[in-house]
């Protein structure tokens, strides 16, 4: 498929509604909903987040994936709680795919923390607090002014259920295997994720008509992207797209690359249903209900 511009995926300025007039708040959701129902994906500046804390988390990532094997795999993911480390071509987000060239550390609350770095523990806990107190919770809101629902209807459906994943993709130093991939293509699970990278380029996103488009990265910004829970509460007005991490080619081919993500699914025990207002005449109800932990289980069940 043919890789086009950066054109399609906005750059949003989301202080105007953390600081704004009333007016300034529901523009701002405009914007976000105009991009979340074609595109699925857009940049934020202003978020909220620290200068600093996005340095020093990949720092800490950069510091925890140096690690020998030996010591990181002390702190295996386990399925019970999807927290934990995932080596190098252990997953694969397209199960028709080879497993992804990427090594993960996966954090929730009921992570077991790595003894090295003795400053990973802190740092960390600080950008999941800001994200899961704060940023994530502030575009959830902007999400309901834009479906025109109450400002806090996702704050009590949220909060139990977020996961914050640091991701490593090595230099690629031999052949991938055909159809082998960073991250294969796939959508995410919850509501939304927040992602940061770092200089690396390697993100591109699916339009509606098949064409791949770059998403690289922007300073000052965090990728924001509509997750399946999401996307079903909407009864598909909100697009849950595809996204892959691209093998690099050139320079880029020797060099490794790093970001985080923060993946805000609702509370295992939230029924994810069609919302009242998103079912019409002309679109009818497209998804029967379903228990977030039976989804986020599917998914996952597939994905290892």
């Amino acid at each position: 498929m043919t890789l086009t511009s950066t054109a399609t995926i906005p750059v949003i300025d989301f202080g105007p509604f953390l600081q704004g007039e009333e007016s300034d708040r529901d523009r701002v959701a405009q914007e976000i909903y105009q991009a979340c129902s074609t595109i699925g994906f857009m940049y934020l500046r202003n978020h909220g987040i620290p200068v600093e804390l996005l340095q020093q988390l990949l720092a800490q990532a950069q510091a925890f994936f140096q690690l020998p094997l030996d010591l990181k795999e002390t702190v295996a993911r386990s399925p019970d709680t999807n927290c934990g480390y995932i080596a190098v071509q252990t997953e694969r987000l397209d199960p028709g795919q080879p497993w992804d060239l990427k090594e993960a550390f996966n954090m929730g609350l009921e992570v077991v923390w790595p003894p090295e770095p003795v400053t990973f523990q802190p740092v960390v806990s600080d950008f999941y607090r800001c994200c899961t107190e704060q940023v994530a919770p502030n575009v959830l809101r902007a999400f309901a002014m834009a479906l025109d629902l109450p400002h806090h209807y996702f704050d009590d459906k949220h909060g139990r259920n977020y996961f914050l994943r640091m991701l490593h993709y090595p230099p690629v130093d031999q052949q991938p295997q055909p159809g082998q991939l960073r991250a294969g293509a796939h959508t995410d699970y919850g509501s939304i994720t927040l992602l940061l990278q770092d200089d690396i380029g390697g993100l591109e996103v699916q339009t509606r008509d098949g064409q791949w488009v770059a998403a690289p990265p922007i300073p000052g910004t965090v990728v924001v992207n509509v997750g399946d829970a999401m996307q079903r509460w909407t009864n598909d007005r909100l697009s849950s797209t595809r996204h892959r991490v691209a093998v690099p080619t050139g320079d880029d081919a020797g060099r490794s690359r790093y970001s985080v993500a923060l993946f805000c699914d609702p509370n295992p025990e939230v029924v994810i249903d069609c919302l009242p207002q998103c079912i019409t005449g002309d679109r009818p109800r497209r998804y029967p209900p379903i228990l977030m932990r039976d989804h986020l289980l599917s998914k996952l069940t597939a994905t290892y």
